[in-house]
């Protein structure tokens, strides 16, 4: 299994919660160009699950234009930047397994993504996310990979 792990574009701070940040239009531009990377190596995904942030859902709207439509995307309110990495892991394989997907996009927020890399691939130190980064963990019998992490400017 393939578990892509992506953060939200670049938000704006005018708004009146952290829930409702705006992304920007730079963020919007690299989730788009992460988005077009993606889709010439990754061909669909099976399952999505994303932060209920505006941010994100903002972010998966622009991926999504870039993908088929996945089997299966839910909105999963654990995926929040205060979000338990421990709990959330045992989520995203028990909902990957549960649609039998081989091919994941969980879209949410630092620190979370970070602390969710170092629970599933132990001996990993919590990795830092670029807004609209993307981590590639490969899940092979019950055993997961670190395959690459890359960001807009590593990309281009």
């Amino acid at each position: 299994m393939q578990l892509f792990l992506m953060r939200h574009g670049e938000a704006g701070y005018n708004a009146h919660s952290d829930r409702e940040r705006q992304l920007t239009d730079i963020g919007r531009h690299h989730t788009a160009l992460m988005s077009n990377w993606l889709g010439k190596t990754t061909i669909a995904f099976d399952l999505v699950l994303v932060s209920p942030y505006l941010r994100a859902q903002q972010s998966w709207q622009e991926v999504s234009k870039h993908f088929p439509e996945p089997n299966k995307w839910i909105t999963l309110d654990e995926l929040v930047p205060s979000g338990d990495p421990e709990q959330v892991a045992h989520l995203v394989i028990a909902y990957a397994e549960q649609y039998q997907a081989q091919s994941v996009l969980v879209l949410s927020h630092m620190p979370l993504l970070g602390y969710l890399v170092s629970e599933l691939v132990p001996g990993i130190e919590p990795p830092l996310f670029a807004t609209s980064g993307v981590t590639l963990v490969e899940r092979v019998a019950d055993k997961n990979s670190l395959i690459w992490q890359h960001a807009p400017h590593s990309i281009s």
